[in-house]
């Protein structure tokens, strides 16, 4: 059986920040510490944390919607992509609230919740400090 998992959060940065810098390679490694090589466009593929998560964009609603095939390097070959996808919306405060839902991951794979916090939310948020 596959993994799935659902996170929320409230970034305080309006949805076309976070949109642009997911990605946005220069911004996203900023984020996040880890190289990025991102893409604003459908089909293009991607790659963050120094190669160790790959996959291609599947879906872009700007502002609003990413979909992605997503895998890293602890997939078997032989795994198919699990998917992301990252919904933002602008709250009444004019903050983002994000949803991201990773679903198809390989069974026992459930590193990625955690990975998704101290990795992700936690630098974001950080980074986002630090800009204001």
């Amino acid at each position: 059986m596959k993994e799935s998992l659902v996170l929320k959060t409230i970034f305080n940065v309006k949805p076309s920040f976070i949109y642009n810098a997911w990605l946005d390679s220069k911004i996203h490694s900023e984020m996040t510490g880890g190289e990025a090589e991102c893409s604003k466009v459908v089909s293009d593929t991607f790659s963050a944390w120094d190669g160790y998560i790959t996959g291609k964009n599947v879906e872009l609603t700007e502002n609003k919607k990413i979909v992605q095939t997503w895998r890293t390097t602890e997939f078997d070959e032989a795994d198919e992509d699990s998917m992301l996808v990252i919904e933002l919306t602008e709250t009444p405060e004019g903050e983002t609230e994000l949803l991201l839902t990773h679903t198809n991951i390989p069974e026992g794979q459930t590193q990625y919740e955690q990975g998704w916090l101290d990795h992700y939310f936690l630098p974001i948020k950080d980074y986002i400090k630090a800009l204001k």
